[in-house]
């Protein structure tokens, strides 16, 4: 999926199959089984606050192991990233592994790169996303409903709507406007982290 630069709508990569199943499985269950705590946003400062009315999800806190690995995957792709949005990319930030359960969701946002900010977080330049389940209409096992990344255009109402697919990878700019609407059933699992 892609669009040309200088246009208003979102510029996206999209691997799918980045994790492939071995390391998806273990992924998944590592995320299903971690512990965890509301996942907090930031504003004019670098120190977060729990803020529902902004973010529901829950933060889980994955064996070291595990973010180890996510981070060696992601950083496998950095050069593929510099090339696909013509920047520089000299480190990752720490990811987050994610679980929105029904009714969680995150309003439309910016992860960085919008001078809007003073905050280490103003540093990212390409977000990542990766999908450790599939979205589905109706319930199945291990998978959820709702919880649709959503893209906000500049130039168009109209909304660019992005379902999650396990072991998926999907990097965008970070100032482009994104939500993750309200999940209806299941728990939607992602890792988010951060290029700068």
């Amino acid at each position: 999926m892609s669009t040309r630069r200088g246009t208003a709508d979102p510029d996206l990569f999209v691997e799918r199959g980045f994790l492939d199943p071995a390391a998806l499985d273990e992924l998944f269950a590592a995320v299903r089984a971690s512990q965890g705590r509301p996942a907090t946003v930031y504003g004019r400062g670098d120190s977060g606050a729990v803020d529902e009315r902004v973010r529901r999800t829950t933060r889980v806190s994955p064996p070291p192991e595990v973010e180890e690995l996510v981070k060696r995957l992601l950083l496998s792709r950095r050069r593929a990233a510099e090339e696909r949005f013509g920047l520089t990319l000299k480190e990752l930030e720490e990811p987050q592994f994610l679980r929105y359960g029904p009714g969680d969701y995150f309003v439309a946002h910016q992860d960085g790169n919008t001078g809007l900010l003073r905050s280490e977080r103003e540093d990212r330049k390409v977000s990542a996303v990766i999908f450790l389940n599939t979205q589905t209409e109706t319930p199945a096992p291990e998978a959820y409903g709702g919880g649709t990344l959503v893209f906000h255009p500049r130039a168009t109402p109209e909304r660019l709507r992005f379902a999650g697919e396990a072991g998926t990878l999907l990097l965008f700019r970070a100032e482009t406007t994104h939500e993750v609407e309200p999940v209806t059933h299941g728990e939607r699992f992602t890792i988010a982290s951060w290029y700068k």
